[in-house]
């Protein structure tokens, strides 16, 4: 793959990839990181990939697994944390005033468990098909379907007592 092959990867890519990130995440710091971590990635293996129509899904796939291998680390660094320091219990973070706006759904989005949140960011924020959604996350079709309606009836009971 050439530079420039891989550029036009990037430019097409970098800001869905960025969004799911963040949301994932919840943060842009480490949104970005996670999208270079894919990007580094695809450098390295996409040769392996042989139909380049489902580039997308690979990066989305492969963004989402470096999300949750990190995820699994930082929980079992933070459980062996807390378990040695006890100080630690009772800290609340303080709310912002919140208005409903896309900033509010975002961060009410952002509080659903990570199996609700993943189908409904890449459904409506990043606009794939249940059935691009079902491959990316590698669960049947109905199963998203399931997700996606419990997600959104989780958002909109988060949003309403906002």
């Amino acid at each position: 793959m050439t530079s420039k092959e891989f550029s036009a990867i990037v430019d097409e890519h970098y800001e869905g990839l960025y969004r799911f990130a963040c949301s994932l995440t919840g943060n842009q710091p480490d949104g970005a990181d996670l999208v270079q971590q894919t990007f580094l990635i695809w450098a390295k293996k996409h040769w392996q990939l042989r139909d380049k129509s489902k580039t997308k899904t690979w990066l989305f796939t492969t963004l989402r697994r470096e999300f949750l291998r990190g995820h699994k680390r930082r929980a079992k660094m933070f459980a062996e944390t807390e378990e040695n320091n006890p100080a630690n219990e009772g800290v609340v973070q303080a709310d912002q005033d919140q208005h409903l706006d896309a900033t509010l759904v975002l961060e009410k989005m952002n509080q659903l468990p990570l199996e609700y949140r993943e189908p409904l960011c890449l459904f409506y924020l990043k606009e794939f098909s249940y059935q691009e959604i079902a491959e990316l996350l590698e669960v049947p079709i109905g199963t998203i379907m399931s997700r996606l309606s419990r997600a959104k009836k989780q958002l909109r009971h988060k949003l309403d007592h906002a």
